[in-house]
């Protein structure tokens, strides 16, 4: 559990069946239950159908959409999705930048400590 005794229920949207099992092998050592999507679009469901979610940790780049255009889609609905922290290989600012206009909470790059990853998660879930 978390210092408060509860444990966070964290959606994990990569399209890399490996890059997802890296994350959670992180956070579930860290009391953090973790919901997986292999897209945008299974992530945008997973979302929908599970009002505890209170995390997302997204990649950038996947078929179908992307984790920005996952940001943008959510944006203009009247409920506010969890926070979002941008896990990724991507480095450019104007990439970056795009993603906190549309909202994204934090971006970390991969390959990632488990312990940075865990702090940040600890942080930013609500």
């Amino acid at each position: 559990m978390l210092a408060d005794g509860t444990i966070k229920r964290v959606l994990v949207i990569d399209d890399s069946r490996i890059a997802r099992q890296q994350v959670i092998n992180a956070l579930k050592g860290a009391y953090f239950e973790v919901v997986e999507a292999v897209d945008g679009s299974d992530g945008i469901q997973k979302l929908d159908a599970d009002p505890e979610l209170c995390l997302v940790i997204c990649d950038v780049n996947m078929p179908r959409m992307s984790g920005i255009e996952v940001l943008a889609t959510l944006r203009g609905r009247t409920k506010a999705p969890p926070p979002f922290l941008m896990l990724t290989s991507e480095a450019q600012p104007e990439l970056i930048a795009e993603a906190k206009r549309q909202g994204a909470a934090a971006w970390m790059l991969k390959p990632f400590k488990p312990e940075h990853l865990i702090a940040a998660a600890t942080k930013l879930a609500v």
